[in-house]
């Protein structure tokens, strides 16, 4: 599941609204929106992500969070790290390998150290499950 596709089924089962009424909403197949909430489509595209938020009446900072999160969702991610330091080149691979094993805890620990490095605070979502505990 990517994290905008967590979000929409989030979004969705909170209002308790069908999949198939927001599909035919959208303009696309049930099919199509399962599979974009489960991760097996790409990225979402533009008026896409604008008819969802036009379906689910979201604006400002909730829109633009929303966005965001399509934008981090490309289930495909491809790494370019050519004229990178060896060890990027490592770590690319070795996480392209290893991803699926990591833990809930250990991938929150590797996105806190990404955004440590970067200096800013981490601007992802909170998982679902620590959304839920926090209400």
């Amino acid at each position: 599941m990517t994290p905008f596709g967590e979000r929409v089924r989030q979004l969705r089962r909170e209002r308790g609204l069908m999949l198939k009424d927001m599909a035919a909403h959208l303009g696309v197949s049930s099919a199509y929106l399962s599979a974009l909430e489960r991760g097996e489509r790409g990225k979402p595209t533009w008026a896409l992500i604008q008819g969802v938020l036009q379906y689910f009446h979201i604006i400002w900072d909730e829109a633009d969070e929303l966005t965001r999160l399509a934008d981090l969702s490309d289930p495909r991610v491809k790494i370019d790290t050519a004229g990178a330091d060896p060890k990027a080149t490592l770590l690319a691979n070795r996480l392209a390998r290893e991803i699926r094993n990591l833990s809930e805890g250990e991938l929150e620990d590797m996105l806190a150290i990404l955004d440590h490095a970067l200096g800013r605070e981490r601007r992802a979502p909170l998982p679902i499950q620590a959304v839920r505990d926090a209400v």
